[in-house]
């Protein structure tokens, strides 16, 4: 009879990781500080972002649970079988395996780090409910703090090795905007156009890290009326001479995205293209300005929206004017309290890493119809900030 564990220890290779030893254990370090202040015995984080941020292990769920145990003295990362030793070799610190072969494993892998009638840390944001029910049903938990919103604000505050990656990527991200520039033409789709991006950084990442694992690096171009979303996906629509296009690169890098958008027109735009695109430049050239140690993010908002609203064009402003960049994708990682829209006062410190990305979509059939972006990463320093996007933007620059 095959003996069937609900857990065991599967490792074997080298540990390749994207930071060295030191940088996990000072963001573990900080962790545990804020379990402490906190009453907390041991951390569950289950979240993408927190489990590579404080162990380097990126999971791929696939309807899967995994997580990250954290205890005063243990980091242990809770993965599936169906990874092999993938999650040992890729984190910082102890790796479990559970098995399929019974319903509940995962937890009670979980539960063989904590302990039974732990206090325990969670994240309330990423839990489900049916998740929250079999916690509760394993680990019988003393009590539950939340500690997603202290682990946000760590994430908010890059360190140097940090800061370093995301330079990378957004220099990345510049090498994907020259191929889009060079392939975009009349008659050719979306998509070939995307492909081209895609495919540069790929190459450019493979060259910088050799190390790394390669996925999620991704290209959004959009055209025409295609442009009134920064989030639609590329399609097959063939470009024609007069389309506003939308260049959109994002590079990941072990889980950390950067981003480089940028508003194209192929051929001269017209009077109200042009009156409206310099209109949203300005409005990020003065954002970009207003990026500095002190500033809530509130106030960058409030003030770029004085500036549109006296070119008559706040009304068609879409989303908020940046965000905080680190762990995250288009499927996890936001980091909410980082985000300049009105309802966020957080202040700026140096360290922080945030975007600049005004956007005004003007719906089809008015004057001067599309979406414009424009978008850079600002490091913000300690008497100002520094701009890492390299990709010229404007009517200057990028008429096709």
């Amino acid at each position: 009879m095959i003996e069937r564990p609900a857990y065991y220890r599967f490792h074997q290779g080298a540990k390749s990781l994207p930071f060295d030893a030191a940088e996990y254990e000072a963001r573990l370090a900080e962790l545990r500080a804020s379990m402490a202040q906190h009453g907390v015995d041991a951390a569950v984080l289950t979240s993408m972002h927190n489990v590579a941020y404080y162990s380097g292990f990126l999971y791929c769920a696939f309807g899967r649970p995994y997580a990250l145990v954290v205890t005063s003295g243990q980091a242990v990362t809770i993965s599936a079988g169906i990874d092999g030793a993938q999650p040992w070799r890729r984190s910082h610190g102890d790796s479990l395996t559970y098995t399929d072969w019974s319903q509940g494993n995962f937890w009670r892998a979980v539960g063989s780090v904590t302990g039974p009638g732990a206090t325990l840390g969670v994240e309330a944001d990423h839990l489900t409910l049916a998740q929250s029910e079999a916690l509760d049903a394993v680990l019988a938990p003393a009590r539950r703090v939340d500690l997603a919103p202290a682990t946000m604000a760590q994430r908010m505050r890059k360190s140097d090795a940090e800061r370093a990656l995301i330079r990378a990527g957004a220099a990345v991200a510049d090498i994907g905007g020259e191929a889009i520039r060079d392939a975009i033409a009349p008659g050719v789709r979306e998509l070939d156009v995307a492909m081209a991006g895609r495919d540069a950084m790929e190459l450019e990442i493979a060259r910088r890290f050799p190390d790394a694992e390669y996925r999620d690096t991704w290209v959004w171009f959009q055209s025409g009326l295609n442009t009134d979303g920064a989030h639609n996906p590329v399609t097959s629509r063939r470009l024609a001479r007069g389309d506003i296009l939308s260049l959109n690169t994002f590079p990941m890098i072990s889980g950390y995205y950067t981003a480089l958008e940028r508003t194209l027109f192929l051929g001269e735009p017209d009077a109200d293209n042009l009156r409206i695109w310099e209109a949203n430049v300005a409005a990020h050239e003065l954002g970009i300005s207003l990026l500095r140690p002190g500033m809530r993010c509130c106030d960058v908002t409030a003030r770029i929206n004085d500036f549109l609203a006296g070119h008559d064009l706040l009304q068609y402003r879409s989303f908020g004017y940046g965000h905080s960049f680190g762990i995250l994708s288009h499927y996890y990682g936001r980091e909410a309290g980082l985000e300049l829209r009105e309802d966020v006062e957080t202040v700026l410190e140096p360290g922080m890493v945030v975007s600049m990305e005004p956007m005004l979509t003007i719906p089809q059939g008015q004057p001067g119809a599309g979406g414009y972006r424009e978008h850079d990463i600002l490091i913000i320093t300690e008497d100002g900030n520094a701009n890492i996007t390299g990709f010229p933007y404007g009517p200057a620059h990028n008429v096709v």
